[in-house]
């Protein structure tokens, strides 16, 4: 297994860069979680030298905490880190803070939690967390040693990012961060910006939920002439893992297959050599042909007058066409239809185009989504 030190003022650690991330386990058919079997892999993926183990309290409804604690009750303490994160949609003052991280540590059968997240933070929840105490409240527990590391996890725009990350001195940062997703959210800049402050760096989504492990066309020809043995998915984690920056790459395992194609790209890991640097590149390149329109998200466009979700539209077509999903597109554009956001919904007035940096032709695009992924155009 791949080990990487994290540094911090008051020692270090090594930390196994595959971590197992307890969002995904495998499910029973009333959608709990299959315990057997998700055992058996978290078993396994111990067994084979992982050693950060990351679950949330929002985490399978509330049900991956608690399943976590069981199975790790049986471990000796000092031989894994275990992060879980803040709901810090939950918690309006650091009363209610203490409240949930008290039930967390007895989910989790704990006296305290290695690497603890403020979690999923955008600018209003971090607003929030500075004017509620919330941010003061955590530093306290850190320094009675019932949180040993804090961070946060993040998703909103680098701007965001960069406020956070220079506000004070984190001990580490979680960022969605993969070879399709370099100038979304954090980015490239935000690794750059964590780097280049001494801060680790813990990655989420390095297969972009799955679609990076799962290519077809001419983006799995290019990898596959680079090496033919190997998956795409130890592509995406092979790019990730070549950033020194990176210290644990979370993979949210539903199967034991899983476990055991990451074990194999982690227990000799390589670097991505210049020539297969490349071939990443144009498999990228590869699959951004097939884009539909060039939104970026930026969210000038927002709000439209008439409620609809212009970047969200845009998202769901150019990521059917991207990654060969376009029937569970149009099932995710159809509860857009139901929500009223969908783009049958625009009226053409063209408030979007005069303020898009991009120059789209939103109007007409929008035709296309709903033609493409709703069947037609509602007058």
């Amino acid at each position: 297994m791949e080990y990487r030190t994290m540094r911090f003022r008051d020692g270090e650690e090594r930390l196994s860069l595959l971590g197992f991330g307890c969002m995904r386990f495998p499910l029973n058919q009333d959608g709990t979680i299959c315990e057997a079997e998700a055992e058996a892999m978290l078993r396994r993926a111990i067994e084979g030298g992982v050693n950060y183990i990351d679950t949330a309290y929002p985490y399978h409804d509330g049900a991956s905490e608690p399943f976590v604690g069981r199975v790790l009750a049986q471990y000796p303490r000092d031989e894994f880190f275990l992060a879980t994160k803040l709901p810090v949609w939950k918690a309006n003052t650091s009363e209610e803070a203490a409240q949930i991280f008290e039930e967390q540590l007895g989910r989790l059968k704990v006296q305290y939690v290695d690497y603890y997240l403020l979690h999923a933070l955008d600018r209003e929840r971090w607003e929030k967390v500075k004017a509620s105490g919330i941010l003061s409240w955590a530093e306290k527990l850190k320094k009675e040693g019932k949180i040993r590391h804090l961070g946060f996890s993040f998703h909103d725009s680098y701007e965001v990012f960069r406020e956070i990350l220079t506000y004070r001195q984190w001990d580490f940062c979680q960022i969605q961060y993969n070879y399709m997703d370099r100038n979304v959210q954090a980015g490239d800049k935000g690794y750059e910006l964590a780097y280049k402050m001494g801060i680790p760096v813990i990655v989420m989504e390095p297969v972009k939920g799955g679609r990076l492990a799962a290519l077809s066309g001419e983006a799995e020809e290019i990898l596959r002439a680079a090496d033919e043995t190997a998956a795409p998915s130890s592509w995406a984690m092979r790019w990730v893992g070549s950033h020194p920056g990176v210290k644990v790459i979370l993979s949210g395992m539903s199967t034991m297959e899983q476990v055991e194609d990451n074990l194999s790209t982690f227990r000799a890991f390589k670097a991505l050599g210049e020539e297969e640097e490349k071939a990443v590149e144009e498999a990228a390149a590869a699959i951004r042909k097939c884009v539909r329109n060039g939104c970026t998200a930026c969210r000038y466009c927002m709000p439209c007058p008439f409620g609809v979700d212009i970047p969200g539209n845009f998202a769901l077509w150019n990521n059917g066409a991207m990654y060969g999903e376009m029937e569970k597109s149009k099932k995710a554009y159809e509860e857009k239809k139901q929500e009223k956001a969908s783009a049958d919904f625009c009226k053409k007035c063209g408030k979007c185009e005069a303020v898009c940096p991009q120059g789209l032709r939103i109007r007409e695009d929008l035709e296309c989504v709903e033609r493409e992924l709703g069947g037609g155009m509602e007058g």
